[in-house]
């Protein structure tokens, strides 16, 4: 598979968001929120753009795209819900609950309903260990999460 060339207009519009980081301490986390903003996700062929501009390799800016579970490197549903899949919440059944949710949504992980309204993601961590097994759609938190609750907040959301 080979990769297409960035558009030129895709250029110029990263090049407008490095623009406006330019000369900020510690501008890769901005720089990243900003490209997901404006595409949803942080491109690929992104990547090796901002690695220049600041000076870090390809693989520090993939480093920090792929450990930070709030940026994705595809293009997602109009929501996403993540499962927990840490060690605590493994503990408490979250193997479980993620295969009820799959077959319930018809989705496996990194996938997006047909639809386009829902990317399930898996998270390691969100914080709720207290709680095991948790769920996050938006900025909406759910412990003790079951195949109901996660269904409801799906619902909800419009999703």
């Amino acid at each position: 598979m080979t990769a297409t060339a960035p558009s030129a207009d895709f250029l110029e519009r990263l090049d407008q968001i490095l623009v406006a980081h330019q000369g900020r301490e510690g501008p890769l986390l901005p720089i990243l929120h900003d490209i997901q903003a404006e595409w949803g996700y942080v491109p690929e062929e992104a990547q090796p753009v901002i690695a220049e501009a600041l000076g870090l390799t390809r693989a520090e800016v993939h480093g920090v795209v792929s450990f930070y579970h709030d940026f994705r490197d595809h293009p997602s549903g109009r929501h996403v819900l993540r499962l927990c899949r840490a060690e605590a919440c493994q503990s408490m059944g979250a193997d479980a609950l993620a295969d009820q949710v799959r077959a319930a949504l018809g989705i496996d992980f990194h996938e997006t309903t047909p639809d386009g309204r829902l990317t399930l993601e898996p998270v390691f961590c969100l914080g709720l260990c207290a709680c095991a097994p948790s769920a996050q759609m938006g900025e909406r938190l759910l412990g003790r999460a079951t195949v109901e609750k996660v269904q409801r907040m799906v619902a909800e959301a419009g999703a």
